[in-house]
């Protein structure tokens, strides 16, 4: 993945004007069909405004509406992209907080803007190939170390904690997802939703996966119990990785997270590790998913 500078940041957005075009170009790369004219008319910038006109017949496309910045000020535009900028530089995320200190805002204003960035890094997708199933628990604490175990094989979980499942594609993109518990009857149908039939998948040995295979999945258990950690191809490396660098992150940047906003904190640093190998900078890659978010 390429990096993108301060130095490249104030060449290619010297200004909020450079920051709206941008912005109208990558929402309509075809050009824009006029609602009043129904088919793709030239659009011209007006002015002083956050808008282009037709030039036929004068109707205004507002790039800026449906997005993210739909709320902010069009002198605030460049202020959006450059947190966007500084979210996207760190591999182990920033706090809202640190947003704010460094880009001059209120910690009010940077944690709006921080909740807002963070709430397009959602992502779905489709994994194929081989890949790795598992669940982890965040936040609290297990009564000890063989309790905690105990409840991973059961599904139980441990006390205070709360599950997260992730189903990574070796070589590829990751989806994790906080779920109620760790039995078969939610874990299958998530299985199912992202993965295709006939893909090889790898787990552990607890009892919600000893099904797969009678839903049309090639699996392979590693028995973690016995002390088998790899076995060949079968192994759990890639998604036990990424639960270390996702608790590592947290518990580094954020130190705590609340049960109701842990899903956000997931999707983030799903989105970084799936696009971990683009050729574009992470900039650019969280500016485009803006665009894709917009209504």
């Amino acid at each position: 993945m390429k990096k993108y500078s301060t130095k490249d940041f104030e060449r290619d957005f010297p200004n909020d004007d450079a920051c709206l075009e941008w912005l109208f170009n990558s929402r309509y790369p075809q050009g824009v069909t006029c609602p009043k004219c129904g088919k793709v008319t030239k659009h011209y910038r007006i002015h002083g405004r956050p808008c282009y006109s037709c030039e036929v017949c004068g109707s205004h496309v507002y790039p800026m509406a449906g997005t993210i910045f739909e709320d902010t000020k069009f002198d605030h535009l460049k202020l959006w992209f450059k947190a966007v900028a500084y979210m996207s530089v760190t591999r182990c995320g920033i706090s809202s907080r640190q947003l704010s200190r460094d880009i001059g805002v209120t910690v009010k204003t940077g944690y709006r803007m921080w909740k807002q960035i963070r709430s397009v890094l959602h992502e779905d997708a489709t994994l194929a190939g081989t890949v790795e199933v598992d669940e982890t628990y965040i936040g609290g604490k297990a009564a000890n170390m063989h309790a905690s175990k105990r409840a991973k094989l059961s599904g139980r979980g441990t006390v205070g904690k709360i599950p997260v499942f992730g189903i990574v594609e070796r070589g590829g993109k990751v989806i994790a997802k906080t779920v109620p518990n760790t039995d078969g009857l939610i874990l299958i149908p998530e299985i199912e939703k992202h993965v295709e039939a006939g893909t090889t998948v790898y787990t552990d040995e607890m009892g919600a996966y000893k099904y797969l295979k009678e839903h049309g999945y090639n699996h392979e258990i590693v028995t973690h119990s016995a002390g088998v950690y790899v076995n060949g191809d079968a192994h759990t490396n890639s998604i036990e990785g990424f639960w270390s660098q996702l608790k590592r992150s947290i518990n580094g940047t954020y130190h705590h997270v609340t049960p109701e906003h842990l899903q956000e904190y997931v999707d983030e640093y799903s989105f970084r590790y799936s696009h971990r190998n683009d050729e574009e900078p992470m900039f650019k890659t969280m500016l485009s998913q803006v665009v894709k978010h917009s209504s």
